[in-house]
């Protein structure tokens, strides 16, 4: 359904003006049904969601974007077409994007149905950036990895922010979020997985210096980029390792780090 606007205060076009705790709650991002509601921002994120399949629930977008979109999602979907100034007054942003796209969330997975069916998994614990999330989620997509593991305090993947540094990665790639009192640890161990927990700290071993066996069920552990992986994390994992820096530098953006782990742990690794 084609709707053009011309006033950049109706209220049918607040929740594109939402911040991403308006879309969805806490206790959204936790439902096992799916609650909430995120955006997609820029024509190919919402392009991603629809062909993913994901419930539209509003478009905002220029004229020839809507009409393209209109023809993808159901006629009952509003698509909204206004001028560069207001898709630009109404999202915030610095430019006008050709479409921003109002989506449901999805129902949330259990961490062992995804563990039980995954072979390598990225755990990100308390990375609450949204941006070295997105990153790190899209090279995920990108490096052959399966699922992200979420910290009960890790940032959204489907954050405004991440999901625009991911170029929608986030939406085709399954996430699981612990609660405060699940432990990582015990509960890789208990799906079979070989973890190797990630540490600037120059005793740990150097990453290439691991082997991965093939068939074998990989997990990698980040940590927040202040504080690192928790103590307990690293004591229960099967290897901690080191990224060997030069420079007087003495780590990486968790974000590049993580990248160049996945593609040394990854399916075009070296196995033995």
């Amino acid at each position: 359904m084609i709707i053009h606007v011309t006033d950049g205060s109706d209220p049918r076009l607040d929740p594109f003006r939402w911040r991403d705790r308006q879309l969805a709650s806490r206790l959204d991002r936790l439902d096992a049904v799916g609650a909430g509601m995120f955006v997609a921002e820029g024509d190919l994120v919402v392009d991603r969601a629809i062909e993913l399949r994901y419930e539209t629930i509003a478009l905002l977008c220029d004229e020839p974007t809507g009409i393209r979109l209109a023809q993808t999602v159901d006629e009952s979907v509003q698509v909204f077409i206004g001028s560069e100034q207001l898709r630009g007054d109404v999202t915030g942003l610095g430019v006008p994007l050709r479409a921003t796209g109002l989506f449901r969330r999805p129902a949330l997975v259990s961490a062992d149905d995804v563990l039980s069916h995954a072979t390598r998994v990225v755990v990100a614990e308390e990375i609450d950036n949204p941006t070295n999330l997105g990153a790190i989620v899209r090279s995920a997509v990108a490096l052959g990895w399966d699922a992200i593991v979420l910290s009960a305090g890790s940032a959204d993947p489907l954050a405004r922010r991440a999901l625009r540094v991911s170029m929608g990665s986030g939406l085709s790639v399954p996430f699981v979020r612990l609660a405060h009192d699940e432990n990582i640890g015990k509960i890789l161990q208990q799906h079979g997985y070989v973890s190797y927990a990630m540490t600037p700290d120059a005793s740990a071993k150097p990453l290439a210096s691991v082997a991965v066996t093939r068939g074998q069920k990989t997990a990698l552990l980040l940590g927040s980029e202040r504080d690192g992986l928790e103590q307990g994390t690293m004591t229960e994992a099967t290897h901690v390792v080191r990224i060997p820096m030069h420079g007087g530098i003495d780590s990486l953006n968790v974000g590049a780090a993580a990248a160049i782990a996945m593609h040394a742990l990854g399916p075009d690794s070296h196995h033995d």
